[in-house]
């Protein structure tokens, strides 16, 4: 069966880090581009990042780019999401997916193959 299991997320200062990591089981790792999610309280779920399957062309929603960095490493399927500089609005549950299609396509098309159960990220003043 095919798991993604988000880990790292927490309470963290405004300004802080967290690094979000999701390992992969039950599927070829390297054959599924990657993406982080996220669903803020009351919100709707929108993307955060993608990655491709070597890792070679990420893409980043506007309201973190320069602040967060996917990565993957296939030999450990695991994909990672470094956030730095946190702000109030990084508030939210975020979830890892990966996706059979094209990397650039997930961005604008949450309809992803496979979804972990999410990690809660808060953020305070």
């Amino acid at each position: 069966q095919v798991q993604l299991v988000e880990s790292g997320g927490g309470l963290v200062q405004a300004g802080g880090s967290l690094r979000l990591s999701c390992a992969a089981s039950g599927l070829t790792f390297s054959n599924y581009a990657m993406g982080w999610f996220r669903q803020a309280p009351g919100k709707e779920r929108e993307f955060v990042a993608a990655i491709s399957r070597s890792g070679g062309s990420t893409y980043y929603a506007d309201s973190v780019k320069g602040r967060f960095t996917i990565s993957r490493d296939n030999a450990k399927n695991t994909v990672f999401l470094q956030m730095n500089n946190l702000k109030l609005e990084d508030t939210a549950v975020y979830y890892c997916a990966a996706y059979n299609g094209n990397t650039a396509a997930i961005p604008r098309n949450s309809a992803m193959t496979y979804w972990g159960s999410g990690t809660l990220v808060t953020v305070s003043a």
